[in-house]
């Protein structure tokens, strides 16, 4: 029993190396997580709208006369879903990707400056690092650039009192507004939070996208309602068990439209 046991065992891990080689981007527990998400979430869809299409014969035969009805319909799933995609793979503006290029853009600049042996201030390239949604940027000109401690400084309000707020994990300068996220285990600018469906942050660089994201899906959701409404007042005396099913996912759909609802109207 025991060797059996271990053969099993042994084929298992050679059949999970094998499809870890074959797809590297599994191999990380973190990235597996997430595209397992995004896998549900997908499946999600598909079968709430599925099974509209299934059970519901009238929408069908509207299709047949109105096809333009049901092509907005699916053309908005479709919108959905990718605005999804695009919203996941998106950086949410990582304190350290952003220290990075102005560290990076600090010593171009200083070479350029030296090359040309003119002083900084007769060079058309100035470094331009957007932080805050209000588009308060920071110009850095001469010959000596400012480093990302002074950065972080100026960008508190005149009047305010500075603070020097360093990450105990990244160990970087924390800019205002910036959150360390225990999930992704970085700093994130205008660390919003961390979505679980979306397996990243909500943050500066994709808030927009994230926005727009939950504005399509509760459009969806409430379109999507709507017509299992309409199948359910056409076709109560129908067989119970599709009237049960369709009333067990139009309660499941509610619940989503008012959690989007709420989410929607506080990011507005």
């Amino acid at each position: 029993m025991t060797t059996v046991m271990g053969i099993c065992r042994s084929f298992r891990d050679r059949a999970f190396a094998r499809f870890f080689h074959c797809f590297p981007c599994l191999s990380d527990p973190a990235r597996r997580s997430s595209w397992g998400l995004k896998v549900t979430l997908v499946m999600l869809h598909l079968i709430f709208v599925g099974i509209l299409f299934v059970f519901d014969g009238d929408l069908i035969e509207k299709t047949k006369k109105e096809p333009w009805y049901t092509a907005l319909y699916l053309l908005l799933l479709l919108a959905t879903l990718v605005q999804y995609f695009i919203t996941s793979s998106s950086s949410p503006g990582y304190v350290v990707d952003v220290m990075r290029a102005v560290n990076e853009t600090n010593v171009i600049y200083q070479k350029s400056s030296m090359a040309s042996k003119q002083p900084a201030s007769s060079q058309n390239g100035s470094l331009n690092v957007v932080i805050e949604g209000s588009q308060s940027g920071r110009n850095f000109q001469g010959s000596n650039p400012s480093s990302w401690t002074k950065l972080v400084m100026d960008m508190y309000p005149p009047g305010t009192s500075i603070r020097s707020c360093t990450c105990s994990y990244c160990n970087v300068e924390q800019p205002p507004r910036a959150k360390h996220c225990h999930d992704c285990d970085k700093c994130v600018l205008q660390f919003d939070h961390h979505c679980v469906w979306l397996g990243s942050c909500v943050g500066q660089y994709n808030h927009c996208k994230f926005w727009w994201y939950i504005c399509e899906e509760t459009a969806l959701c409430l379109w999507t309602g709507i017509l299992y409404i309409m199948y359910l007042k056409a076709n109560i005396s129908r067989p119970w068990w599709k009237d049960a099913i369709m009333i067990l996912l139009l309660i499941a759909l509610s619940i989503s439209i008012i959690f989007l609802l709420l989410l929607l109207l506080f990011h507005m």
